[in-house]
């Protein structure tokens, strides 16, 4: 059976958007165009998509994912074992965070004591670490006491101040998509509005100089964590944000 884009979009959960953003970059080609312009997907990009998507669920930017699958001994079976044994690692991890929060309630009602170490058994401390190396790697050693002021600003928030923040970000990058929708350039005084709100927000963590600023650009395009999640808001997000915040720290900071 072949799908149109809005077909395979409502199946699969990708935006109709990205699945242009795919073809234009070459990552996921259609099956073939039909006499009304239509792109048309069968099987053979079905199961090419799924690929996409559990890379991208495991972490791999974009760029890492197109040479992988145009690689000529890609083997699909081979690559689906590969994320079984990931993701099966993965359920664990969680399933021991999950009895790390009962214990821990528990805990706090006095039914059951903890000791200080079962507090964080569970968390990936291997992932904690390599983001701190990566923001002192983009930042320069005043990254340190970068992560020690926003540990201090946030070890006293609530459910409710984190839930701002969170609120906060989700209201920014939907913004940014919108100025990507709507051909907007990144030093357009709009999108810089948008920008001053980012830099405020930061600001609820630590002192952002031009230079720490510039240095966040460089950590969210290289850290496939990041592209990940700016994915979400848009293809062309990672690239967009880092300009305009480049724009805005030259100017402003």
């Amino acid at each position: 059976m072949a799908y149109t884009v809005k077909q395979l979009a409502k199946i699969s959960g990708v935006s109709v958007r990205t699945l242009h953003w795919y073809d234009e970059i070459g990552l996921l080609k259609p099956a073939y165009h039909g006499a009304n312009s239509y792109r048309y997907y069968e099987e053979e990009q079905l199961l090419l998509l799924q690929q996409i998507l559990f890379f991208k669920e495991l972490g791999f930017n974009l760029n890492d994912i197109q040479k992988l699958l145009s690689q000529n001994d890609f083997d699909n079976v081979k690559a689906l074992q590969a994320h079984r044994k990931v993701l099966e690692e993965d359920i664990g991890r969680k399933n021991k965070l999950i009895a790390t929060i009962d214990k821990t309630i528990l805990h706090l009602r006095g039914k059951q004591i903890m000791s200080d170490k079962e507090l964080y058994h569970g968390f990936d401390l291997s992932r904690q670490k390599e983001y701190e190396q990566y923001l002192v790697k983009y930042h320069g050693m005043p990254a340190e006491d970068l992560l020690f002021e926003s540990k201090k600003r946030t070890a006293k928030w609530d459910k409710d101040e984190w839930d701002d923040v969170k609120n906060q970000g989700d209201a920014i990058h939907k913004a940014l998509a919108n100025a990507i929708e709507r051909g907007l350039k990144p030093d357009s005084d709009e999108v810089q509005a948008i920008i001053q709100r980012h830099y405020q927000m930061i600001e609820r963590f630590y002192n952002p100089t031009k230079e720490v600023y510039i240095g966040l650009t460089e950590l969210y395009a290289q850290h496939p964590d990041f592209k990940k999640f700016f994915d979400v808001y848009h293809p062309k997000m990672i690239e967009f944000i880092g300009e305009a915040m480049r724009f805005y720290a030259n100017k402003n900071l």
